[in-house]
């Protein structure tokens, strides 16, 4: 008997938690959802962009020398990693917002990701997990409906 009992409690517990998940589900639109997620990772990468210059794009010293020292990239010059870097902080995001080639923009966000993560700050991956976990929805869903790419019609 404790058992038919127990099976009906968990049925009508599941029963109300479904019900909760389906009216939750029906608040929130994919587009919003899509909209936060790149705001949210936009937002990220635009404040990093914005420590390594002053004015416009003017990078500063201190840019190079951090990628001199802290951020030696194999391969890669600093002061190309620097430009490259800097210059990416500002583009991708800005195009991110808009949701203009949202998909590329988010894949480039996150081949910055993982070179951070890999040679820079390996034991930061719980940071980087959650920017991947941003960025990898981007890449294979898009922008969602309030976007460019959606109002120009770019998959």
């Amino acid at each position: 008997m404790d058992t038919l009992h127990t099976d009906a409690s968990t049925h009508g517990l599941r029963h109300y938690y479904n019900r909760l998940a389906a009216h939750l589900q029906s608040g929130v639109s994919d587009s919003l959802l899509y909209l936060v997620a790149r705001l949210g990772i936009a937002s990220i990468f635009f404040l990093s962009g914005r420590t390594k210059v002053e004015g416009l794009l003017s990078i500063t010293p201190s840019t190079y020398e951090l990628f001199q020292t802290e951020f030696a990239l194999p391969l890669v010059s600093p002061w190309l990693a620097a430009h490259l870097a800097t210059y990416a902080e500002h583009l991708f995001p800005l195009l991110l917002v808009l949701g203009l080639f949202t998909r590329l923009s988010a894949l480039a966000l996150l081949g910055m990701t993982t070179v951070i993560e890999v040679f820079v700050y390996p034991d930061a991956w719980p940071t980087h997990l959650s920017w991947a976990g941003l960025l990898l929805l981007l890449v294979a869903r898009g922008a969602g409906g309030w976007s460019l790419d959606r109002l120009w019609r770019l998959r």
